[in-house]
């Protein structure tokens, strides 16, 4: 197993998110919060169960082509509103659009430096 840092995961998760057309990838670099139960949280949205599923996939895919990594742990697959995929050092969060402005995660961590991915922006 390739072990890839916390960075370079987090760019595999944003091209997975970007292959399947997620809508509003935004990184929350959580490094320098103390206590902060990651170095990263990456959040994204789809527009469908479909899509968040779609999406999800093609992050794990890009993962484990490139490390042979699975997530130490994955929650929400069943419901398809909030996926979460726990890499431990970076965790990806793949909502329903409608979900993601009921929970705010990008307001809960508000300390976090945000960086907004543009559509158009390769990582």
């Amino acid at each position: 197993m390739q072990s890839v840092d916390s960075d370079k995961l987090t760019e595999l998760i944003v091209k997975g998110m970007q292959e399947k057309k997620a809508v509003d990838i935004v990184i929350l670099n959580l490094k320098h919060i103390k206590n902060a139960v990651a170095d990263y949280f990456i959040i994204c949205s789809g527009n469908s169960d479909t899509q968040v599923d779609a999406i999800t996939d093609s992050v794990e895919e890009e993962i484990y082509k490139a490390s042979q990594q699975n997530p130490w742990h994955k929650e929400g697959k069943e419901h398809k509103e909030w996926i979460l995929l726990d890499y431990v050092d970076v965790v990806a969060h793949v909502f329903k659009k409608d979900r993601r402005a009921f929970y705010a995660l990008e307001e809960l961590w508000g300390d976090a430096i945000i960086t907004h991915v543009d559509d158009t922006q390769r990582v």
